[in-house]
C-alpha cells in the first residue's frame, strides 16, 4: 500500500551559491560522505548532481509526511547509487529506524539549471 509520494525541484544555482558562500561546511552538514564523493567525481558539473540529492532529501521528507519536523535531517538520508546506475535512498538514524522497512523509490533529474527528484513510499508488506 502507498505510504506516500513527495517531489522536488531546485535551482542549481541556488546549491552554488550555498557552496559559494558556505564552502565544505555546507556540504558536510547536508550531504552523506558518499553523495560527496560521488558529486565530486563530476568536477565542473557537480552541482547539478549535488542539486538532484538535495531534490531527493526534500521529496523524502514530503513523501514521509513530516517535512523538516520530527527527526529528519538532511544528513540521515541519502542517494547512493547501485553499479547499474539506478539511485536509491539510504537511512541513517531516526530516519532508518523508522523507515528502514518500508519500500523507498527514488527518481533524479537534472537540467543545467534545474535538479528534480520524486521519492515514491510503500508501507512495509506485513503478510
Amino acid at each position: 500500500m502507498l505510504h506516500g509520494i513527495g517531489t522536488d525541484i531546485i535551482d542549481v544555482p541556488r546549491i552554488q551559491h550555498s557552496f559559494d558562500e558556505y564552502g565544505e561546511r555546507f556540504l558536510k552538514r547536508v550531504f552523506t560522505e558518499t553523495e560527496i564523493a560521488y558529486c565530486d567525481h563530476f568536477g565542473d558539473t557537480r552541482f547539478l548532481h549535488y542539486a538532484a540529492r538535495f531534490a531527493a532529501k526534500e521529496a523524502f521528507s514530503k513523501a514521509i509526511k513530516l517535512g523538516m519536523r520530527e527527526g529528519m535531517a538532511f544528513k540521515l538520508v541519502g542517494v547512493k547509487n547501485l553499479p547499474s546506475g539506478e539511485p536509491v535512498i539510504e537511512l541513517f538514524g531516526a530516519m532508518a529506524e523508522r523507515w528502514s522497512n518500508h519500500v523507498i523509490h527514488v527518481t533524479l533529474s537534472h537540467t543545467a539549471s534545474i535538479g528534480l527528484a520524486v521519492v515514491v513510499i510503500e508501507e512495509p508488506n506485513n503478510s
